[in-house]
């Protein structure tokens, strides 16, 4: 099914909710949560001393994230808007194989960046952006082009996402897209400008168990309906439907088949696409930071693997009731189809929810979309603003800059980002681009940092001159293809050519790979053989942390772990770490990518009811397991701190682990960034190695 780009508003259903609803959702709900977070980060000051006013603390929540909230902040950095809309929409376009595709196109790379923040922690203990690594290693020109290339990622990304949102607010309130454009990043920047990171780490959880319990009431709503009721009766609906509409590309033309030569161009793009987006995106970094060093390999692993049901659960369940109902009166359309136009929005999954749940499934899909884009929105955001205040200001405004500062730039940043990105989308939206556009090109730009940035961190071989080039000309022959493609397939370059799918699958495939060997042949002129205990000579952090968070976690941690640098079990601690995650990382890009869909692809299998039935009751139940990982796991890995903020509020002081009492200051051990003196250590322990 082709994703031809057209602006047809005679096709657009009556909105089911008022106009007032949106502004009251985008605006009104947004402030209170913003309001909310500024209370929350005002009690854990009070409570544990965390003062946001410190650069640390603001960036980085002084490196001590526990795993309870770094699972679902992960979750939550991939539970884009897009990723429920675009689900529903592939699913809808190219059946089954479309949804797995898309979860198998987000799961690996977040497993994978384990291994990158495992080893950032390791090699660069006290680095707040992936850019400062960069710097350090390669200087001043490598630094630019990839402030270039994680500036576009991260204006690419937040377009996407306010591309599809908008557009689904829009058709469920009637209020007007460019509106909804800007209104939406209200509540991010005040929430994000006084709490930082933090706030974005408890805004992720909050937002993230909400958008879950949401979604698992989307599975049981669906079989209540009459015109389904059942799995089974879903599948008669949706193979009937598929008989009389076959979709072109699939074996024998049906729903039930993952063998689908579209749906496995889109896995291409979207995998390719999606390793770009975490690599290149600093708010990955920033979070993996964040994390405590104990927390990053199973915050991310839990993460990925978890976040895999969110897309291929939803997508498959509302796609099938899309095919299942849309001949059928209770479909919002009834009795056209929906346009082309439409399923480009990503109003796939609005239409299904109105057909199963009515206004109620209105509201759903508009509290889900709202939450879903404010909460990746505010991780973009803070990651933007680091790059604004340490890449931008303190390496080439102000050298000398003090810690007040860097956060009152940091604040700047928040700002000037989010009024860039929505002007970005407004005029995306004008010149007729729209979510299906975005979905399938957006690799084309995100993708040629990808192999040049994991050998800035892997591989110590990697030359300056390989790191400056390949990244450039690797988008320069990405956009050629995708340009020269579109041309050759098509006989024109237009918004509509350019978004079709074998175009920005050569344009991805080009961007992603070609900086490999352009890479791989520069450095093989000049190696560089980079020492990584140069990454320690330069200080980088703000003074000493000191979050009761991360004492909290000391004093409470039975497991006698490592700590610090100085500690002699740290490198064998961390190696461990390292390869346990590079191993989780194998195993689930071989599974989701490789072992599971290919044989099933070239089996050309068509599903019967019972492996239908099996196959929708597992995602459905993976779903379930991911509301507990990212709702309740969190209470429980951090009851004892919770336990202990009530408590100190309950006196009306400070936690006694606050780092101002004696008792912390003789406990305390900083997690993440050494002391000066431990540089020194470090760089001995390296040596001895």
């Amino acid at each position: 099914m082709e994703m031809r780009i057209r602006r047809d508003t005679s096709t657009a259903i009556t909105p089911p909710l008022p106009q007032a609803g949106g502004y009251v959702v985008v605006v009104v709900i947004g402030l209170i949560f913003a309001f909310a977070m500024v209370f929350v980060t005002k009690i854990l000051k009070k409570a544990t001393g965390e003062d946001n006013a410190k650069t640390e603390m603001f960036i980085t929540a002084n490196r001590s994230v526990g795993r309870g909230l770094t699972a679902p902040a992960v979750i939550s950095s991939w539970l884009w808007s897009t990723a429920m809309l675009g689900s529903t929409l592939v699913g809808y376009a190219y059946c089954v194989s479309g949804p797995f595709w898309f979860a198998a196109g987000c799961s690996p790379m977040i497993v994978f960046f384990s291994l990158l923040g495992i080893s950032c922690k390791l090699k660069i203990p006290e680095a707040h952006t992936l850019l400062e690594i960069v710097r350090i290693r390669y200087g001043t020109v490598a630094h630019l082009v990839f402030m270039f290339l994680c500036l576009v990622n991260n204006l690419f990304a937040v377009a996407n996402m306010l591309l599809g949102a908008s557009a689904a607010i829009t058709a469920l309130t009637g209020m007007h897209v460019i509106a909804a454009t800007f209104l939406l990043p209200i509540g991010v920047v005040v929430y994000t400008f006084v709490g930082g990171i933090k706030a974005t780490f408890l805004t992720d959880y909050i937002h993230t168990f909400t958008i879950l319990i949401i979604l698992c009431f989307f599975t049981a709503e669906a079989f209540t309906v009459p015109e389904i009721s059942s799995i089974g009766n879903l599948y008669d609906l949706v193979t009937v439907a598929s008989s009389r509409t076959p979709i072109t590309g699939n074996h024998h033309g049906t729903y039930m088949t993952m063998t689908s030569s579209s749906g496995i161009f889109f896995g291409i793009i979207h995998v390719t696409t999606n390793f770009g987006l975490v690599i290149m995106d600093t708010g990955f970094f920033v979070k993996a930071f964040a994390a405590s060093p104990r927390a990053v390999v199973p915050g991310y692993v839990i993460g990925g693997i978890a976040y895999f049901a969110i897309p291929w659960a939803l997508g498959t369940l509302m796609s099938s009731v899309a095919w299942g109902l849309q001949d059928q009166p209770i479909w919002p359309t009834y009795p056209r189809v929906v346009s082309a136009q439409e399923v480009s929005s990503g109003l796939v999954l609005p239409y299904a929810a109105i057909a199963i749940a009515g206004k109620g499934g209105a509201i759903a899909v508009l509290l889900i979309t709202f939450m879903a884009v404010t909460s990746t929105l505010s991780a973009q955001i803070i990651a933007v603003s680091s790059i604004i205040s340490f890449d931008i200001y303190r390496c080439y405004v102000n050298k000398n800059a003090t810690d007040r500062d860097v956060i009152r730039w940091s604040h700047y940043g928040v700002i000037i980002f989010a009024i860039i990105a929505a002007g970005l989308s407004t005029m995306l939206y004008y010149v007729g681009v729209d979510l299906g556009w975005t979905l399938y090109m957006l690799g084309v730009v995100t993708c040629p940092g990808i192999f040049p940035t994991v050998f800035t961190i892997l591989w110590k071989q990697q030359s300056k001159p390989a790191a400056i080039v390949a990244p450039l000309l690797g988008m320069a022959t990405g956009i050629s293809v995708w340009l020269g493609s579109a041309s050759a397939l098509y006989g024109t370059v237009t918004i509509s050519t350019t978004g079709q799918l074998l175009p920005c699958m050569y344009g991805c495939l080009a961007s992603t790979f070609s900086p490999l060997p352009y890479s791989v042949i520069i450095t093989l002129f000049k190696p560089q053989n980079f020492d990584w205990n140069d990454f320690l000579t330069e200080k980088l952090a703000f003074g000493e942390t000191s979050p009761a968070s991360s004492v909290l976690e000391e004093t409470m941690n039975t497991e006698q772990e490592p700590t610090s640098r100085s500690d002699p079990r740290w490198l064998p601690y961390m190696r461990r770490w390292t390869i346990i995650a590079a191993i989780w990382s194998a195993a689930t890009f071989l599974g989701h990518f490789a072992l599971w869909p290919l044989p099933m692809y070239a089996a050309k299998y068509t599903f019967s009811k019972t492996f239908y039935s099996a196959w929708l009751v597992i995602s459905i139940i993976w779903l379930w397991g991911t509301l507990f990982v990212a709702g309740f796991y969190p209470i429980i890995d951090g009851r004892k701190q919770i336990f202990s903020i009530i408590s100190a509020l309950q006196r009306g002081s400070k936690s006694p682990a606050t780092p101002e009492t004696p008792r912390a200051k003789e406990m305390y051990r900083d997690p993440v960034l050494p002391q000066t003196v431990r540089l020194h250590q470090s760089r001995f322990h390296f040596q001895k190695k």
